[in-house]
């Protein structure tokens, strides 16, 4: 018997989640029981420069326990760093994997997690479901409110100049997210805005994904995220010290990573990783630049989706008649946004010019994986058109 009402998904999620403020200054009491007696603590060298680690890594030499350090991870990281990280674990006979910092280290913390506790093949892991396990006990610590990497079981890397791929498997969510607010209140403004529309492209996405596995717990998830997404944007952006914002930034992006994890983004995400692999353009500015203009192609199919979720971003739009009125108005909001927040609205602001545009619509058919849940077909021609509008 069918139930067209409800159909069947699957749900998958970070099985335990500590949020809590100066929780990073007990980590050790929070994730070493987790972890074991030697754990892999993978960021990047801005955060251990910064001082934001210290905290956390003397917890964990408080509470015994044998710490070996890999900072090396950079901004889209490579598979030569990926396999840094997991020769380290490995040479260190280390029990588990910490992740500490912003999407790229958690990815990095991910996969080490993985490649070091089962000894598979990474070619064999790449795509969905491929990945065997086991991992090693694993525990991600996240520093933007942005990618909702410690809830998704996703880990991009970049192989050879440009290409991204992912591994994408349950096995790889961790054990345990700790989400500490405190972390985020130093993040520049430039990072907090990009951060923080990457959220809520996570969000947007997930709710109007084609996917056959786009659910009603994502769809909850999602609307929860934008509304305390848009509701403290401006004021995370502006006034970086003020708590209320930062914790609902932090909260609002693991919500977002929670619903796309399971109801997976489309055509913004695929547009948006030529713009970083080939001109290393961060991933949320990425993101951003292609946003109006990909929602505008899918509003044809997609302007319902859309309106249900415009007030939820944007509380004055709920007074907005008819749906394609208030999908026009939430996309134009949308790029008024960025704008407001002082990021680049067009592709030609970050070094990218006319004649890159070409191989980058023909780049952005190769992530098929993210492309079948737009919710309007997109081809090479579409993407060019984007891209242009864009430019």
């Amino acid at each position: 018997m069918t139930n067209d009402a409800f159909p069947p998904f699957a749900f998958n999620t970070t099985p335990s989640v500590r949020f809590e403020a100066g929780a990073a200054r007990r980590f050790g009491a929070i994730a070493g029981p987790i972890l074991g007696a030697r754990i892999l603590f993978v960021t990047d060298p801005g955060l251990r420069a910064l001082g934001l680690c210290d905290a956390a890594l003397a917890s964990l030499e408080e509470a015994g326990i044998a710490v070996t350090i890999f900072d090396r991870v950079e901004a889209d990281p490579s598979l030569a760093t990926l396999t840094a990280a997991v020769e380290t674990g490995r040479a260190a006979g280390v029990t588990g994997v910490a992740g500490f910092g912003g999407g790229s280290s958690l990815d990095v913390a991910k996969l080490a997690a993985l490649l070091t506790g089962s000894g598979e093949d990474l070619d064999a892991a790449w795509g969905v479901g491929n990945a065997k396990g086991p991992r090693l006990p694993l525990a991600l610590v996240p520093t933007t409110a942005g990618t909702g990497s410690e809830v998704t079981p996703v880990s991009i890397i970049t192989v050879g100049e440009e290409e991204k791929r992912g591994v994408s498997s349950p096995l790889i969510l961790p054990d345990i997210a700790v989400l500490d607010p405190e972390l985020t209140l130093g993040l520049p403004p430039a990072i907090t805005a990009a951060t923080g529309i990457d959220a809520m492209v996570h969000a947007i996405e997930a709710y109007a994904s084609k996917s056959a596995n786009n659910n009603p717990l994502s769809k909850m998830l999602a609307r929860q995220a934008l509304q305390l997404l848009g509701a403290h944007i401006e004021t995370a952006v502006f006034a970086g010290h003020d708590m209320a914002a930062r914790s609902a930034m932090l909260l609002g992006s693991m919500l977002a990573g929670q619903a796309f994890a399971n109801s997976p983004v489309a055509a913004v995400h695929a547009l948006a990783y030529p713009i970083g692999g080939t001109f290393h353009v961060p991933h949320g500015l990425s993101n951003a630049l292609v946003l109006p203009h990909v929602l505008r192609f899918n509003a044809p199919e997609a302007a319902g989706l859309y309106a249900e979720i415009a007030a939820d971003a944007f509380p004055e739009l709920a007074h907005e008649d008819g749906t394609q009125g208030r999908c026009g108005s939430f996309i134009e909001a949308l790029a008024a946004l960025s704008k407001k927040l002082g990021l680049p609205a067009q592709l030609r602001e970050v070094g990218i010019g006319e004649e890159h545009l070409a191989k980058m619509a023909a780049d952005a058919m190769k992530q098929t994986r993210l492309l079948v849940n737009n919710p309007r077909e997109l081809r090479e021609a579409d993407a060019l058109a984007i891209y242009r509008a864009a430019w």
